[in-house]
This record gives C-alpha cells, structure tokens and sequence, in this order.
C-alpha cells in the first residue's frame, strides 16, 4: 500500500507565506496544492481545483515531505539544455565555416565526430543539424550531374560523330587542295 503523506495547519500556513513571495505560476501551483493538502483538502479535490491531476498532486506531497520546500521551487529544466552556449558553438564551428569559405566540402559527419569529441558524449543525429541551423548554417551539396546532362550513349555516339567529322574535313581539305 502506498505511504500516505499528512502536512499539518503550521506548515499550511509556512507554504502560504511563502506563496506570497513566489512570481512563478508552476511554482506558485505546488506550493498551492500543498497549502491546500494542509487545509484538509484529498488529492484528488485538490487536482480539481488546480486543473491538474491527482497523480501530479501527489507527486508534489510528497516531494515536499521528503525534500522541503525548496524542492518545489525551481524548474528541473532550464530553458537551455545544449551541452555548449551559443558562443562556444560559434567558436566551435569557426574552424569550420573558415573551411567552407576557401571552397572547401564540409560534411556533417566530421563536425557531429568533432562535437562529440569535444562535449565528451555521443550526441543525436538531429542535434548537430540544430546547432548549425542556429548559426545559420544551411545544407547545400554540389550535386553529382547537371540535370539536363546526355545519358552516356548519346555522348558516345556525339564523340563518334565529331571523329567522323574531322576526318571527313580531313578528305574534303585533300579534295579541294589536290
């Protein structure tokens, strides 16, 4: 059977002051549901009134009674979970994009290896492309053929054409001269 956590009126009253200093709504909606538990309210009531369910309420019971209060009043995650800052990926990438001015071919693989070795973990596939995109990098690639190029059998055929037809100026040249 699961623990069943109990937060006195005390307690209700200490989350409530602090609530009055609090600017995040997330944090604010924690620290609420807690006030709350404290007032006498069950879970699922107090999912109810917090637009949320009684699963997350209970979650934040009993993060508060094993950890404190502090606990619940920051984000897990930031905004930025990249494994550099935007400068240190400029500076990352400089290498390359000195490369790729002197007209030389970047590829992908080689800066995703670079990466890779450089934050010390190995990264997603479509990560690399985010960073890039963020440094207004875009994918060209010098394409292999012209689109309008002659299949291999017509430029054959046109080389045997011009032979003949040198050899066939060679003639008339010998004709005219003779």
């Amino acid at each position: 059977m699961s623990k069943t956590y109990t937060i006195n009126q005390e307690q209700a009253m200490e989350v409530k002051a602090v609530r009055k200093t609090v600017k995040d709504k997330k944090v604010d909606k924690r620290l609420h549901a807690i006030q709350l538990r404290g007032e006498g309210y069950k879970n699922p009531e107090i999912a109810v009134k917090l637009d949320t369910s009684a699963a997350m309420v209970s979650h934040w019971v009993s993060t508060y009674c094993n950890n404190g209060i502090e606990s619940l009043m920051g984000g897990k995650y930031g905004g930025n979970r990249r494994n550099m800052s935007v400068a240190e990926e400029a500076e990352f990438l400089k290498y390359y994009k000195d490369q790729a001015t002197q007209g030389k071919l970047i590829e992908v693989g080689a800066i995703k290896a670079d990466y890779e070795a450089k934050v010390g973990h190995s990264i997603g596939g479509s990560q690399i492309y985010r960073v890039l995109r963020r440094h207004g990098w875009r994918k060209i690639m010098p394409r292999s053929k012209h689109p309008n190029k002659a299949s291999n059998e017509v430029i054959e055929a046109s080389k045997k054409l011009k032979k003949l037809s040198g050899a066939r100026r060679k003639i008339l040249q010998a004709t005219k001269s003779g």
